[in-house]
C-alpha cells in the first residue's frame, strides 16, 4: 500500500506514522489508522482528515493542547499531558485495517505503552482501537466490551473508550463534538490518585 500511496501522493509522508506528543504524558490516545490523505500524507496522527477536524479543537478546549490546529504537521500545535498514536501505523488498503495488520502493529502499541513512564490512562477511539489496546495490555479483547464512555481499571491504568471522531460518526450523530470533549475531559484526570 505504501508504494501506491507514494505514487498517488508523491509529496506526502507515506510511511509508518509515529506517535505525536511527549513520551512523559500521563494520557495516551489511541486511534484506528492513518488516513490516506490525512496522517499518511502529513506524518502526524489525525492531521489533515475529518477526524482531526473534530479531535484537535476538542483537545484544545479540554486543555490538552495549545496553539492552533491548521491540518499540517508544522502548524505549531503542541499537546499537553497527552500523546496520540494509532492501533495501525500505516494506511491500510481501502482505509479498513485487517485483523492481521492490527496484530502486526500490536507490538508497536505495546512498546508505546511500555515506554510511557507516567502513563495513567489510555483513551481508545473506536472499537478497533479499544480491542488493540486491550490486547496490548495483555487482556483478551472480550475482557472489557467496547462502549462509548466505558471505563475499566486495568492494573495501574484506566482504559476509557469512545466512538471514533470520524466524519461518518459525526455526520450520523453517533458521536458529537460535545461527546468528544466530555470524554477528553474525563481522560485528562483519569487514573489520578
Amino acid at each position: 500500500m505504501r508504494r501506491e500511496s507514494r505514487a498517488a501522493l508523491p509529496g506526502g509522508h507515506n510511511a509508518p506514522v509515529p506517535a505525536f506528543g511527549e513520551i512523559t504524558a500521563p494520557l495516551l490516545i489511541v486511534g484506528l489508522a492513518p488516513g490516506l490523505k490525512g496522517a499518511n500524507f502529513t506524518g502526524r496522527p489525525f492531521t489533515g482528515d475529518g477526524a482531526g477536524e473534530a479531535l484537535y479543537p476538542a483537545l484544545l478546549e479540554a486543555g490538552l493542547a495549545r496553539g492552533a490546529y491548521a491540518a499540517r504537521a508544522d502548524d505549531g500545535l503542541v499537546l499537553m499531558g497527552c500523546r496520540i498514536t494509532n492501533a495501525v501505523r500505516c494506511v491500510p488498503p481501502g482505509n479498513a485495517p485487517t485483523g492481521q495488520e492490527v496484530r502486526t502493529c500490536g507490538a508497536f502499541l505495546r512498546a508505546e505503552i511500555g515506554a510511557m513512564p507516567a502513563l495513567r490512562a489510555v483513551l481508545a477511539l473506536g472499537g478497533v482501537a479499544h480491542r488493540a489496546a486491550l490486547v496490548a495490555l495483555g487482556l483478551k479483547a472480550s475482557a472489557h466490551p467496547f462502549a462509548h464512555g466505558a471505563e475499566a481499571r486495568i492494573g495501574t491504568l484506566t482504559l476509557l473508550s469512545s466512538y471514533h471522531p470520524s466524519r461518518y460518526n459525526l455526520n450520523t450523530r453517533r458521536v458529537t463534538p460535545g461527546m468528544i470533549l466530555a470524554i477528553l475531559v474525563r481522560a485528562r484526570t483519569a487514573g489520578e490518585p
